[in-house]
């Protein structure tokens, strides 16, 4: 299968692999559009079983971007990273200025910051060799950890789908929450207070440990999540979590976290909706964080100082945005990734006008 023939290549308008022996790095980094601003995504450092496989996830997070940074109103495209390797073990200084290097090649077209895998200290060695690297302390524009703002938009849209979906608030309503790292330890905190129950899952048990002394919450093994009787799943681990295999499983009528890419196909957002589930499309639930970075960037670039109004600006409007997509699906009858996809794509060629 050559790069086009790819179910995930959707138009990108380019994807970049370089290798530096020396430092051991293994890159890819898939820019999907630049139609609105620079293209922007995190880089993930991950043990691919194949450069097929790191190759898929590069493309399909590119374009998950680009919709997500269009739908959260941003000046801003679509872009990821992928580096092949195991976090845990291969992690030197020489392969982030090696990959720092590979991003500074291309010429602002992308900006880069942290994901799975990738931690601030190593995106500092990346530093060292290109400037368009977000997420970073020690400057005016610097945003911080965007994980606390992605969980406050996620939270935000998942008060919103249990109001349609059951005609209440959080109280007493029981999330399974999937994966309390960054963002689902924080998410799990602002359920907790809006007096929701939660059950967990990761496969850190130190994570999961503080997380039910914080909340209460109860926890179950990794696969065991799927099965619990809960109102709300809340996928906040890795993608692909809803599947053939797993929709059939779930209890309640409400599909809202913060893991990007949650379904394993374009099909099972049809299943889901067939189902009677509400899905809130992962790239619009999730974009907090990116409108975090994006500040950032535009203080860089601008010389300007970090602006929270006008991310709280931002994150209001990603809420309506949401709410958005939610009364046209209602209204169309059709499956919410489906409106979303269409608005995303909207968006972006009203910026190619």
């Amino acid at each position: 299968m050559t790069l086009f023939d790819s179910p995930a290549f959707e138009g990108h308008e380019g994807v970049h692999a370089f290798c530096d022996e020396a430092a051991g790095l293994k890159t890819i980094i898939a820019v999907h559009s630049t139609t609105l601003g620079p293209a922007a995504g995190g880089c993930r450092m991950w043990p691919y079983e194949s450069a097929e496989a790191a190759l898929t996830d590069a493309l399909r997070l590119s374009r998950a971007m680009s919709f997500k940074n269009a739908m959260a109103g941003l000046e801003l495209g679509g872009g990821k990273s992928v580096i092949i390797g195991d976090s845990r073990t291969q992690k030197t200084p020489a392969l982030f200025q090696a990959f720092g290097r590979s991003v500074e090649s291309l010429g602002g077209r992308y900006w880069t910051a942290e994901d799975v895998g990738v931690s601030p200290d190593d995106l500092m060695e990346a530093r060292k060799e290109t400037r368009f690297v977000a997420g970073l302390e020690g400057h005016a524009a610097a945003s911080g950890d965007p994980s606390p703002v992605t969980a406050e938009g996620v939270f935000r849209g998942i008060r919103l789908c249990v109001e349609r979906a059951y005609g209440q608030d959080l109280n007493g309503v029981t999330v399974a929450l999937q994966g309390v790292g960054h963002v689902g330890g924080y998410l799990a905190d602002k359920l907790h207070a809006a007096g929701a129950k939660l059950i967990v899952t990761d496969v850190n048990q130190t994570a999961l440990r503080e997380v039910a002394a914080r909340t209460g919450a109860t926890i179950v093994a990794p696969d065991a999540i799927f099965d619990v009787e809960a109102e709300v799943f809340a996928p906040c681990a890795l993608g692909g979590a809803i599947n053939v295999e797993t929709l059939g499983r779930l209890k309640g009528r409400v599909v809202a976290g913060a893991a990007n890419n949650q379904l394993a196909t374009p099909e099972i957002g049809r299943a889901l909706f067939d189902k009677g589930l509400l899905y809130a499309p992962d790239y619009v639930i999730n974009g907090g964080g990116i409108i975090n970075v994006a500040a950032e960037i535009l203080g860089l670039e601008a010389g300007l100082a970090f602006d929270q109004a006008w991310v709280d600006a931002k994150l209001d409007r990603l809420a309506l945005t949401l709410a958005e997509v939610l009364d046209r699906a209602a209204a169309d009858g059709r499956p919410t990734h489906e409106i979303a996809n269409e608005m995303a794509r909207e968006r972006i060629a009203a910026g190619r006008g």
